[in-house]
């Protein structure tokens, strides 16, 4: 094979939001690195996220609570969350180990990283924007969790109080406010909570281009259709077996999302239990100015984004591996859920569906490490948006050998087996 003509210091495997956030900093800051991409860079889960910087959600993606709900979502047509009973047994051992992970003790390490680390996400994102200049695509205006009965209405003033105690700022809105600030919602909507330290991305399209344009100006390469195949952590190099042929590399960083296992047990020995939540969204691009801000439906388990190209709907869980045609039936069914939450239905016309692959590991957490030449970035289920630009920081930091912002203790590889030597 022949070798791409990069001479990097670091190769980043995989460039979505979390791989290109990381590889400009590290750009940025004097290492000439190379993005390898195994399709188009800042696609899949990357560019149809719901475009949240969900910094509330601090809670691990699934808890008791949610398992007592499972068979009426499960035989719900329109519910919140589907499995592919043919996938179920390859499911089956990351379902045991999210299970264990809801006990007491490993459930309140859990909050406690994803508050730590969502706790410093939006002001990293005020940072880049600032750097990079994406104010016109980031925006910090906070976001609003409905409800629409008096049983969930309740539930919701009780979360806001348990959030409130943990440190997260939220504030309790009558139907009266909520309306007033979203007049295009209908009177089922009873209430909300208002988090204030939440935004979102209004074109995450403009913004990776623009990111890229950064990138690629101050000497970053990026190589697209290039897959990994195979990776040989040797002694004074790591090798990489390509597409586009082999690459000895000083370093490299594996953040390839839903794709990351193979190449981590490859490059470290240590299995981690990750899998895909496949999540869809409906964009709706004669949708402008209908909603200010995010809103998210405590009862229909869904979120509605305002962009500039329209509204997105968005959310779901899917289980049926990486292999599984996308149900687009999925995608529709959000607009099912949103219409009877306005005084006026949708306008679904020139509508486009979407499905992509979310990183979940089985204790919520990503893995964020350094393991010799190997550095770790990825696993960050339903907040890779949120936590990219920390990430990033923390990749730096750690090849830098600076203090990180935060203690990365929680995000470790090791929790899941001891990388070989």
């Amino acid at each position: 094979m022949n070798a791409i003509n990069s001479g990097a210091d670091f190769y980043v495997i995989g460039g979505g939001v979390i791989g290109l956030c990381a590889a400009l900093q590290l750009q940025s800051q004097g290492q000439s690195v190379a993005i390898l991409e195994a399709d188009k860079v800042a696609a899949g889960a990357s560019f149809g996220n719901a475009g949240h910087l969900a910094t509330e959600q601090v809670f691990a993606i699934a808890d008791f609570g949610i398992i007592k709900q499972l068979p009426a979502m499960l035989f719900d047509p329109l519910g919140a969350l589907r499995i592919d009973w043919t996938y179920l047994p390859k499911l089956l051992p990351w379902a045991m180990k999210l299970l264990l992970s809801m006990k007491k003790e490993p459930s309140q390490k859990i909050h406690a990283a994803l508050k730590q680390i969502n706790g410093v996400s939006l002001a990293a994102w005020q940072d880049f924007s600032h750097k990079w200049g994406l104010a016109n695509w980031v925006f910090a205006k906070g976001s609003l969790l409905v409800a629409e009965s008096e049983s969930s209405l309740l539930s919701l003033r009780q979360h806001g109080k348990k959030l409130a105690a943990l440190g997260v700022a939220n504030t309790f809105i009558t139907q009266h406010e909520l309306l007033a600030r979203e007049p295009a919602l209908a009177k089922n909507q009873l209430g909300a909570l208002f988090f204030p330290d939440t935004g979102h991305v209004g074109n995450l399209s403009a913004m990776y281009k623009a990111l890229i344009g950064h990138f690629i100006g101050m000497g970053g390469v990026i190589y697209e259709g290039c897959k990994v195949w195979r990776i040989y952590n040797e002694r004074q190099f790591v090798r990489l077996i390509t597409t586009q042929g082999e690459i000895m590399a000083p370093n490299i960083l594996i953040s390839a999302g839903a794709f990351s296992k193979s190449l981590v047990a490859q490059a470290t020995g240590v299995e981690v239990p990750l899998d895909t939540e496949r999540g869809y969204h409906l964009m709706l691009p004669n949708e402008h100015n209908r909603l200010h801000i995010p809103v998210t439906s405590m009862d229909r388990r869904f979120i509605m984004t305002p962009m500039h190209s329209g509204l997105r709907l968005a959310g779901t869980v899917e289980f049926a591996g990486l292999k599984k045609p996308p149900n687009m039936q999925r995608a529709y069914n959000l607009l099912k859920l949103a219409n009877p939450m306005f005084n006026q239905d949708l306008d679904s016309s020139q509508s486009t569906p979407w499905m992509g692959f979310r990183p979940s590991t089985a204790d919520s957490l990503p893995v964020i490490d350094k393991i010799g030449r190997v550095y770790l970035n990825f696993g960050h289920q339903h907040l890779g948006l949120t936590q990219a630009v920390v990430s990033g920081q923390i990749i730096s930091d750690l090849h830098f050998g600076r203090p990180t912002a935060i203690d990365c203790t929680a995000y470790k590889l090791e929790r899941f087996g001891q990388p070989l030597k």
